[in-house]
């Protein structure tokens, strides 16, 4: 019995060590980003500074979440929007884990609909639970998809002009021209891990783009067309219209230029 309670002992022990050296190293990884110039964004705490439906988002266990179920009737894309500001040029770490058949992204760019709750358009670094898209840039309620995972593109503008979804054709945007290869998108989708966490990575400066998924770049995309692209606006999480899922956010660090 004495042996069995002194194992019991050590065993609790190894718990605490295993805790404290991993609170020790997500402190040391919070020093690292803020003395790099990142701010944090989100508190772990409350959804102060973020604005969205309280039906679908929390915050539980120091992680910012998503959530649909069985019985949420959504009937558009909703957004949990940072009211901190409208970034133009920044850059934006954040780690994140979704469900399988999860749908979300990061908006950024974005503008807010007046005629829908939570609603954003713009630039999406899209996510998606079952890695079909993660990575992409895809252009909500705009010009659709921009660069698929795996590629580097120019947007050409609309020729001639017209109504934006006219110049959309497969859910793509006509004017997207590739310029490089990145890498096979299904060799890049197994860096990503199913229901686990990533981290991703915005990189954002002028009309240049860059998507950058657990330290690998997943997309890339010059803005060349001045009627549709963006110097600015709102940055925010999505949960998209479809079946129970659950989204995950933590770590959220924001880098204005």
């Amino acid at each position: 019995m004495k042996d069995f309670r002194n194992l019991k002992y050590l065993f609790i022990l190894a718990i605490i060590s295993l805790t404290a050296c991993a609170q020790e190293k997500t402190s040391e990884a919070s020093q690292e980003e803020e003395d790099d110039g990142f701010v944090s964004i989100f508190n772990g705490k409350s959804m102060d500074g973020w604005e969205g439906d309280t039906d679908i988002w929390r915050v539980e266990d120091g992680l910012l979440i998503g959530e649909l179920t069985a019985d949420t009737d959504l009937k558009s894309n909703t957004f949990l929007v940072w009211t901190g500001g409208e970034p133009s040029d920044f850059e934006l770490k954040v780690d994140f884990k979704i469900t399988e058949d999860g749908n979300s992204g990061i908006n950024y760019r974005s503008e807010r609909l007046v005629d829908i709750p939570f609603a954003l358009r713009g630039y999406q670094a899209d996510i998606d639970g079952k890695n079909t898209y993660t990575g992409q840039n895809y252009e909500e309620r705009k010009r659709a998809t921009l660069a698929y995972r795996g590629q580097q593109t120019k947007i050409n503008p609309q020729d001639p002009p017209g109504e934006i979804r006219d110049f959309v054709e497969r859910n793509a945007w006509r004017g997207l021209e590739l310029t490089k290869e990145l890498g096979d998108r299904d060799s890049l989708r197994t860096l990503i891990q199913e229901e686990d966490w990533n981290h991703m990575h915005l990189v954002i400066k002028g009309n240049h783009l860059r998507h950058f998924v657990n330290g690998v770049l997943m997309s890339e995309v010059m803005d060349e067309d001045p009627v549709n692209r963006s110097f600015g606006g709102y940055l925010g999480f999505q949960v998209h219209v479809g079946p129970p899922m659950q989204v995950t956010f933590k770590n959220i660090y924001l880098k204005e230029k």
